[in-house]
């Protein structure tokens, strides 16, 4: 019971310095950093302390279909059906799941016995994954990809993910400047990048050259909300290249 009490009084004292330091924000900048540093300290030992029940959190997924040839499938968790008729281009709603182990099963939707892929995934306490479905459906493949959806107040998150499976490395940048995420291989996921809100026009080069590949004009990025970008489609053939935008 201590761990708990421990854990619940170290958020309370977060929570009071919190409070103080806000309401000296503009008449006493000097004391608002050392209360904002007392919550800081609190809410690391909080964090440390581990909550028994945190160990029962659920996870969250959801299935993100990028296979270009691949029919609308039916999902399958542990023989159940769980997503229905999922097309291209599409993420299911988040699916809340306890820590553990679980058989995925994807089939042709209302085709209940010839599977397309069979999968084995663990679910970690309080973890959000996207599971995105690749590659042609002669070889189709699941990959998880570990989601950050927590963002500082009004900031926003942005990530690259290239999904497109005959396009080469790519530059994710800011339309005619600067790179933003370099060099992003085929199924690779940039990092997270903290942005300020805001609409900018972006574009996808060819790795290392001007070429652009794709533009994204007016993309809108708005405060408290985190971004994953994807590649997907063909740069030869269809369905052509096109970029999606998923909020975590």
């Amino acid at each position: 019971m201590s761990g708990n009490r421990n854990h619940s009084d170290y958020l309370q004292r977060a929570a009071m310095y919190d409070l103080l330091a806000h309401n000296v924000k503009y008449s006493n900048p000097n004391l608002h950093m050392q209360y904002y540093l007392k919550h800081l300290k609190y809410m690391n030992k909080a964090m440390m302390v581990r909550d028994p029940q945190q160990t029962q959190v659920e996870g969250k997924v959801r299935f993100l279909h990028t296979s270009p040839d691949a029919p609308d499938v039916d999902i399958y968790i542990n023989g159940q059906m769980k997503v229905k008729k999922l097309p291209f281009r599409v993420a299911s709603n988040y699916l809340a799941l306890k820590p553990g182990k679980y058989h995925i099963d994807i089939y042709p939707t209302g085709n209940s016995v010839d599977s397309v892929l069979n999968k084995k995934i663990t679910v970690e306490p309080g973890m959000t994954y996207t599971l995105a479905i690749i590659d042609s459906v002669k070889k189709l493949r699941m990959l998880p990809y570990v989601n950050q959806p927590h963002v500082p107040p009004n900031e926003s998150k942005i990530r690259f993910l290239h999904l497109s499976p005959d396009t080469g490395a790519l530059d994710f940048a800011v339309k005619d400047r600067d790179v933003v995420f370099p060099n992003i291989s085929y199924k690779q996921a940039s990092e997270y990048l903290g942005i300020m809100p805001m609409t900018v026009d972006l574009e996808v080069r060819e790795a290392g050259t001007k070429n652009v590949v794709l533009s994204m004009l007016k993309a809108q990025f708005r405060p408290n909300e985190t971004y994953t970008i994807i590649m997907i489609g063909h740069s030869k053939g269809e369905p052509a290249l096109q970029a999606m935008v998923l909020k975590d």
